[in-house]
């Protein structure tokens, strides 16, 4: 029960009003959210028309979202540090800038690997723009109101994802497949002008500035996921791992090597490979990135299946690729509710379960009832990674100390873009080599059909291994005594 005190500073802390000056810079954060999160989705949809006006082959045409995801996970984790050192709010409006610039050439791209590169670029800005809106609450709110924004930012950026798939399948309907890259252009102008006229300019951390920013590190790190992107990817229209896969997995394996001996010797490093002394943090993290990866390979496995299988049109696409993340955004509260209650490890469990079952739906369901049974597959799976979701996140951040909780944070931010990397290649690799044909845009409904299915079953199989890993540090759990490992980070 609060004592009078507590209640007395809970009513202070409700009372206090955002100025109109912090409002419209709140504004300018949830545009930021926004738009760097609805580029992570917006493209899905429109993957099979882009194939066909490119005449490309899915291991092509899925580099339109690979190269978004890989520039955000290699530049996310040393986004905020490089705005302590030059400043926040410089560097956040140079990544509206860059990302509003690379919308516009996505918009215009004749060739398709023109338009890949602006992706890439695109990619970057998002990174910044993701990085530091959560940097940004400190300097704009009061600390009274600091978990309001923070929930705020984290519903926009699940609006974000939400409205991608729906609103790039209007915008292609009525205006075509570049306008799901332009309509960022007059939201970027005025996203700059919010920023520039609201938020605060901030000061650089001296520390930060005296310290030197880790560029060897996150060179390593963009070069040696591009190696292993390039490695799932490359000849996955064929289903072949030839002696070009190999070396380039053997360069991302090198370059892997190369970043963690950089690491150690760095003054100021990227990344404090110390944290991977906790087991049950490193599980975590492994959980996050299998999860992530099937949950994009519904992504890009979806639209094709949809489109080719069914027969549906741009519009519908859009309408049902939306329903997932309608359902993610409706299940958060409660899920993490059913944490608080029920406990991270016994709802992590629960939660990759339900998850098996969705995927072996949708290995099932749509073949007897088509676009219902799909449809009812989607609604099983997606409460289930909510579920999990919750749990790891919990179970993963409710025993750091405070100090180490950003660190632990970007980890586990790179573990999710990671998966999703993956997913959208190594199991868009699987589901172009189960469709058995030349070219997965012009492929027969029921190659289509069968490609789905057999991705599902590899993506089940997958959550079968996170489950597995779930049990495994459940059972160390209970022979260990409360964590001590990160208080040696």
């Amino acid at each position: 029960m609060k004592t009078s005190s507590a209640v007395q500073i809970d009513a202070a802390a409700a009372s206090v009003e955002l100025a109109p000056s912090v409002k419209w810079a709140l504004a300018g954060l949830s545009l930021s959210m926004v738009m760097a999160s609805l580029d992570t989705s917006i493209a899905n949809a429109g993957l099979p028309a882009l194939a066909h006006a490119f005449s490309a082959s899915f291991q092509h045409i899925q580099w339109v979202v690979l190269a978004y995801l890989l520039a955000i996970t290699s530049l996310i984790v040393s986004a905020g540090r490089l705005g302590d050192i030059i400043g926040r709010k410089r560097l956040l409006l140079g990544g509206i800038a860059l990302f509003t610039l690379a919308s516009l050439l996505c918009g215009v791209a004749p060739t398709l690997w023109l338009l890949i590169a602006a992706r890439a670029m695109q990619g970057l800005g998002a990174a910044i723009m993701m990085a530091l809106t959560v940097a940004f609450v400190g300097e704009t709110v009061p600390k009274a109101k600091t978990g309001s924004a923070m929930g705020l930012l984290g519903t926009m950026s699940a609006v974000g994802t939400t409205l991608g798939p729906s609103l790039g399948g209007l915008l292609m309907a009525g205006l075509g497949w570049r306008s799901i890259f332009l309509v960022n252009v007059p939201l970027g102008l005025l996203n700059l002008f919010l920023a520039h006229r609201f938020l605060p300019a901030g000061s650089r951390d001296a520390d930060a500035k005296r310290a030197n920013f880790d560029y060897a590190g996150t060179l390593l790190l963009a070069l040696t996921l591009a190696a292993y992107a390039l490695a799932v990817t490359a000849g996955a229209g064929q289903g072949h791992f030839g002696s070009l896969n190999m070396a380039l997995l053997l360069m991302a394996i090198a370059g892997g090597s190369l970043f963690v001996l950089a690491e150690r010797k760095a003054a100021s490093p990227l990344l404090r490979l110390a944290i991977f002394r906790d087991p049950l943090l490193s599980a975590g993290l492994a959980m996050s990135m299998l999860v992530s990866s099937v949950m994009m390979a519904t992504l890009v496995v979806g639209p094709f299946y949809l489109s080719r299988a069914l027969g549906l049109n741009a519009v519908m696409v859009g309408f049902i690729l939306s329903i997932g993340p309608v359902i993610s955004a409706l299940s958060g509260i409660p899920a993490g509710r059913i944490v608080d209650r029920w406990g991270a490890p016994r709802i992590l469990m629960v939660g990759l379960a339900v998850m098996v079952m969705g995927l072996s739906a949708l290995v099932a369901l749509p073949a007897l009832f088509g676009l219902a049974g799909y449809i009812a597959a989607i609604v099983m799976l997606t409460p289930g990674y909510q579920l999990f979701q919750a749990a790891n996140n919990t179970g993963i951040m409710m025993d750091v100390k405070p100090d180490q909780r950003g660190v632990v944070s970007g980890m586990l931010s790179l573990s999710r873009n990671l998966g999703l990397i993956t997913g959208a290649s190594v199991l868009g690799a699987v589901f172009a080599a189960a469709s058995a044909a030349p070219d997965i845009a012009t492929a027969q409904p029921e190659a289509v059909a069968t490609g789905m299915q057999i991705s599902y079953a590899v993506a089940a199989l997958v959550v079968v291994g996170a489950l597995a890993i779930a049990l495994a540090s459940r059972r160390y759990a209970s022979r260990q005594a409360p964590r001590e490992h990160l208080e040696r980070v």
